[in-house]
């Protein structure tokens, strides 16, 4: 057993699971990691997708009677059924896109430039779209994600393809584009996280399938130990995260992803950190 590779195997997981849903991408650390770890072959790539399930088995338990009582209320309650196609019809644009340009993606943009400068360009949007909801508290005018109109989980849906880009954040798309559509802080997060199911495990179990070939049983205990750090990591951000956004905003995200991008620009530059694609 390679304690070594478990170790690292832990930490990308640890970080999957405390960025996946803070809006200052989860893609975008686990390359950086990646490439600190020395992580950054075929295989590394689909365990970063992979580990991202873990995350998500979090979310489900968090929201574990939310979702079930809208699964049971679907025969016979309108509201449950308007919530459940709101998250397929905003689910649908990232997998066609993804289809189309995921490969080109990885190829071209998958590299610490890349996500650097769009930390820094997605805090900059943050602080924009904080100000204009300080500044007009009337423009959220749903309140509760159950409201949200089939046009809103569209447009939320097309906001998220922006998160295909390393750096930019799932989270912070959707959460983020969801207030600026016209969502409460509260409403944009939770049908963030409800988005986030069928988003983070269709590309989890894609990805596995996709890349089967690289896979082999030995690699069970690396995928093993990230995904079980991914979800403790996970479930304890989420609870904080929930009680954090009831009385306060996302600016400190915003100035996290502006310090840390210029961070990593300059010790690239300067040669102090050896980042590698």
């Amino acid at each position: 057993m390679d304690i070594a590779l478990l170790t690292k195997a832990a930490v990308m997981g640890i970080v999957e699971g405390l960025t996946e849903f803070l809006p200052i991408s989860s893609t975008g650390h686990l390359i950086l990691a990646g490439a600190l770890l020395n992580m950054t072959d075929e295989k590394a790539k689909v365990f970063d997708i992979a580990i991202q399930t873990g995350a998500i088995f979090a979310v489900i338990l968090i929201y574990w009677q939310k979702i079930k009582t809208t699964v049971l209320a679907l025969p016979h309650a309108q509201t449950a059924r308007r919530l459940a196609l709101n998250v397929l019809v905003a689910f649908v644009p990232a997998v066609l896109l993804g289809l189309l340009f995921g490969k080109a993606i990885k190829a071209h943009l998958f590299n610490p430039v890349v996500v650097a400068t769009t930390f820094i360009l997605g805090g900059l949007v943050i602080l924009w779209a904080e100000k204009r909801q300080q500044d007009n508290p009337a423009a959220a005018r749903v309140q509760d994600a159950d409201d949200m109109t089939l046009m809103d989980a569209l447009k939320v849906g097309l906001v998220q393809c922006f998160a295909m880009i390393p750096g930019t954040s799932r989270s912070g798309a959707t959460i983020i584009g969801g207030m600026l559509l016209g969502l409460s802080r509260k409403s944009a997060t939770d049908f963030s996280f409800y988005l986030a199911i069928p988003t983070l495990i269709g590309a989890g179990v894609y990805s596995l399938y996709k890349e089967r070939a690289l896979l082999s049983l030995a690699d069970l205990p690396m995928f093993a130990v990230g995904l079980l750090f991914s979800f403790l990591s996970a479930w304890l951000c989420i609870r904080w995260l929930l009680r954090y956004i009831a009385s306060h905003s996302f600016v400190v995200f915003a100035w996290y992803r502006i310090v840390f991008g210029l961070l990593v620009l300059l010790t690239a530059h300067m040669g102090w950190v050896n980042w590698v694609a």
